[in-house]
């Protein structure tokens, strides 16, 4: 099942890769339409936006979101029994020992990043190890390994990435079409009514389209993360009382980004983890949700 899943992944991202590509082109498209009738400018231009960006995001992202959480590497004999419960884990998940990071801060929660198992990284707050006994912090710190044994952090980070090459766009967009709103004869003024209206709504929709399958995607991939780490574990009791205690926290992590926060292990905004029912641009299922799937365990 979990090498199934695995391979199911690796498909998926290929597949979320071209869909996106598609969205981005198809938007620049648009973009070219409305400026001046020509969509083959806006295509190219796309095309230039996503060459560059996609592999800058592609070597830099693990760094990125590190540095943005304000997390700092730590060695055993600064954390020895968390160095143990994550090397004692790696042992079943078949995985090689990650690096570790803090990050100083109040908020229970953690999060995993690396593209590929050999780079893989696991980030705990500071106040996630003051509240957690060993069995809770072992549940989470199985969820996290879960992750990158998934390449789920892959499949987000890739998707991370091409929503910000659309929202661009649509932004550059948008301006375009304000800036030369009264700009006179232009070689865009015969252009089809019909496409016009086509390409402003592609413009418009493309980023909340591209944010509404992302999110659906990382709520997704949090229960299949539950579920494997129980698969390490064995014993889903951990897991389950780390999510209770994670949702009486009232506090947010101070530097979570709407970007980066689907990587985290529950939502690391307050609002968000109390809700009972997910929204569209929810980046995490509801925490009693997976309570319940873990009971039927």
């Amino acid at each position: 099942m979990l090498y199934r899943q695995i391979e199911q992944n690796r498909r998926k991202t290929v597949l979320l890769v071209l869909l996106f590509g598609l969205l981005v082109l198809a938007t620049g498209a648009a973009i070219g339409y409305l400026d001046d009738g020509d969509p083959v400018f806006g295509l190219v231009l796309a095309a230039i936006f996503l060459a560059f960006y996609l592999p800058f995001t592609w070597l830099s992202a693990s760094r990125q979101v590190l540095g943005m959480a304000g997390a700092r590497l730590v060695s055993r004999e600064e954390y020895p029994q968390l160095y143990n419960i994550v090397e004692e884990l790696c042992i079943p998940a078949r995985l090689p020992m990650p690096k570790i990071y803090i990050v100083d801060d109040p908020s229970p929660n953690a999060f995993a990043t690396g593209l590929k198992p050999e780079k893989g990284a696991v980030a705990f707050t500071t106040g996630l190890l003051e509240r957690l006994n060993r069995e809770e912090l072992e549940g989470v710190a199985a969820h996290e390994l879960a992750h990158i044994r998934n390449y789920d952090i892959r499949l987000m980070t890739i998707s991370i990435a091409l929503i910000s090459v659309i929202i661009v766009l649509a932004d550059i967009g948008v301006r375009m079409l304000m800036v030369r709103r009264g700009g006179g004869n232009r070689k865009g003024s015969g252009s089809n009514p019909v496409m016009l209206i086509v390409a402003l709504v592609l413009v418009i929709l493309a980023p909340i389209a591209a944010r509404i399958v992302h999110f659906a995607i990382s709520r997704n991939r949090e229960y299949l993360a539950d579920a494997t780490a129980v698969e390490f574990t064995r014993n889903p009791a951990g897991l389950k009382n780390a999510l209770r205690k994670i949702a009486e926290s009232d506090l947010d992590v101070r530097k979570a980004k709407q970007a980066t926060a689907p990587l985290y292990f529950a939502s690391p905004f307050n609002k968000e983890r109390k809700k009972r029912r997910a929204g569209l641009f929810d980046t995490h299922p509801p925490i009693e949700a997976r309570i319940e799937r873990l009971e039927r365990m």
